[in-house]
């Protein structure tokens, strides 16, 4: 491995040290002859041109420099992870029957989710509940789904958790009443003191769900924490008893680095909150954190590319110490999985723990410069978040500002996601308008997300009434790189394409012509220079009433499609002429 530093360094081989300079020099080459650098740009404008910058506004650099980063709290577990299924069937036997299986399949504890319907006896019937945590989540049922849960038989585990979390509920838009939801936590907070298990869940995916930045997402469940401490505090409890009530829930997306950087951090930053509050040492009980892949990163389209988003997500969220795991099924956004999806989810995390022994190493993440130092930006990000929440809770719980906040956040991802910035593979990029997808039951728990790709799954649920005819100039070798690209960006809109094929010139294009109302011209500079004008000219007499050119805007074409375009934009032009 060769190490850039600001000055030579002594290693194994001494022509294996080199200075940043030099670095800067060879990687400016590079640049230079693929035209992102010009020559009179000096070589440490690379450094501009290769940092990409996070919705938080963080610059992630393309090779990590020390310094500047704080040292982030250690994971507080030892060797494998908790493996956690999603238990969401509302058919109470179904539920069980899916429980078992995956206690079977080596699921280590559950995530139950229920409302005032659930049948809390017969979905956990046969599951050893001193053996397997449940952790519920019943936000419109709450103390009811609790006190039946605390009613079965060795439901005592002390990682079981009752999931109180009544900011996260109201943030989702559930109705809940301030006073109540204080009421209700207290009470269930010393029930499940006496049960030796807890009760609350800091969900931080509330705030992920409705496309919150992970600083935003940190500075949520930092300020939802202190806010339950409060309430736990003021009724009787110690500060170091309401701290142990209180588990952590975040998103762990297929940004493998910022993930792995945002468990970190929130570690970081609830365990300074402990300190500011009086806890130090063995008196603060560490951070306990269940990560969940991401539902919003998750495609209903080409959505077996969510067993590789899953993995990565999975593996971001091991190496980042999060105690409990759970990988949401493949099909999660095409309703409720079914046993072939859940199965493969648990899988991954047997992969990750048993095969690649991902978990055998504290903190394996910790050291690298460039993870530190993005652990750090997070969790200033974050602290800053957490900060004008405490400022906009002092005269009552307004929600609106932070929405408003993530709004914003939501409409910057929104652009990249229409210019490709943030390519969603299957879906934004190389889709397949001939795929069959996988009929799922509808699933509620999709209601209040909106996913990163619902624009592009919006005119996929649509497809357009009518094809276009793709105007392919010259031979295959001259035409298909812009023919494909066109291709594959009218298919990510639901617009399929007819294609000229080989062609010679203009007599071969309009013999291929079949009334397309839309034409794309796909070929070289070469070509339209040539005869490109000429070919608009003779389809717009045959019939086309809308002409596009794969490329750079010229005068004899309406429409334009290059790298950089605004796909949805384009896109929803474009239907509207196939209209």
């Amino acid at each position: 491995m060769t190490l850039v530093t600001d000055s030579p360094l002594t290693l194994a081989q001494p022509e294996d040290a080199h200075t940043r300079a030099e670095w800067e020099a060879a990687t400016a080459a590079v640049l230079r002859k693929s035209r992102r650098l010009v020559d009179d740009d000096p070589d440490g404008a690379v450094w501009d041109k290769l940092t990409r910058t996070t919705l938080d506004g963080i610059g992630i650099t393309p090779l990590g420099l020390p310094g500047g980063a704080a040292a982030a709290v250690r994971p507080s577990r030892e060797g494998a992870w908790d493996i956690r299924s999603l238990v969401a069937d509302p058919d109470a036997k179904l539920a069980n029957e899916a429980a078992l299986v995956d206690l079977d399949g080596g699921v280590t504890s559950l995530w139950l989710a229920a409302d005032a319907d659930t049948d809390v006896a017969t979905t956990l019937k046969d599951v050893l509940l001193d053996l397997a945590p449940v952790v519920l989540d019943a936000p419109s049922a709450t103390t009811a789904v609790a006190e039946a849960f605390l009613a079965l038989p060795g439901a005592k585990h002390p990682d079981s958790n009752l999931g109180i979390d009544p900011l996260g509920v109201m943030l989702r838009d559930i109705p809940l009443a301030v006073d109540e939801a204080v009421a209700e936590l207290q009470t269930l907070a010393r029930k499940a003191d006496q049960h030796d298990i807890r009760a609350i869940v800091v969900d931080a995916t509330a705030a992920h769900d409705l496309g919150a930045s992970d600083g935003q997402e940190l500075g949520w469940s930092i300020a939802a924490g202190v806010a339950y401490l409060r309430w736990l505090t003021d009724h009787g409890l110690s500060l170091a008893d309401a701290a142990r009530q209180i588990e952590f829930r975040y998103a762990a997306t297929d940004e493998q680095f910022p993930t792995i950087a945002k468990l970190r951090a929130a570690r970081v930053l609830w365990a300074r909150v402990l300190e500011l509050s009086g806890l130090t040492g063995d008196d603060a009980p560490p951070q306990r954190q269940h990560a969940v892949t991401s539902r919003p990163m998750l495609s209903k389209y080409d959505p077996y590319v969510n067993m590789l988003r899953g993995t990565v997500a999975a593996f971001a969220a091991g190496v980042g110490g999060a105690d409990a795991v759970t990988v949401l099924p493949f099909d999660s956004a095409n309703g409720r999985p079914d046993g072939f999806g859940r199965r493969i989810a648990r899988n991954v995390n047997h992969l990750l723990i048993d095969e690649s022994h991902v978990a055998a190493v504290a903190d394996p993440a910790g050291g690298a410069y460039a993870v530190e130092q993005l652990t750090a930006d997070l969790a200033a990000a974050g602290w800053a978040e957490f900060q004008q929440l405490e400022t906009e809770w002092e005269g009552g719980h307004d929600f609106d500002p932070f929405r408003a906040r993530i709004a914003a956040v939501v409409e910057k991802r929104e652009n990249d996601i229409a210019r490709r910035k943030r390519p969603l593979t299957g879906l934004s990029e190389f889709p397949n308008l001939a795929e069959t997808l996988p009929e799922r039951v509808a699933d509620p728990l999709n209601d209040r997300v909106r996913r990163y790709g619902a624009s592009f799954e919006a005119l996929r649920d649509e497809p357009a009434a009518q094809p276009v005819f793709l105007a392919t100039l010259g031979t295959i070798a001259q035409h298909t790189a812009r023919a494909t690209f066109v291709s594959n960006l009218l298919a990510a809109g639901g617009i399929a394409v007819d294609v000229a094929g080989p062609t010679a010139g203009v007599a071969d294009l309009t013999a291929a012509y079949d009334a397309q109302p839309v034409v794309c011209l796909a070929g070289t500079d070469a070509a339209y220079e040539e005869w490109g004008a000429a070919a608009a000219a003779a389809l717009r007499e045959a019939g086309a009433t809308y002409v596009i050119i794969a490329g750079k805007p010229v005068d004899y074409a309406d429409d334009s499609a290059a790298m950089g375009v605004d796909a949805l934009g384009f896109l929803t032009r474009t239907r509207e002429r196939l209209a």
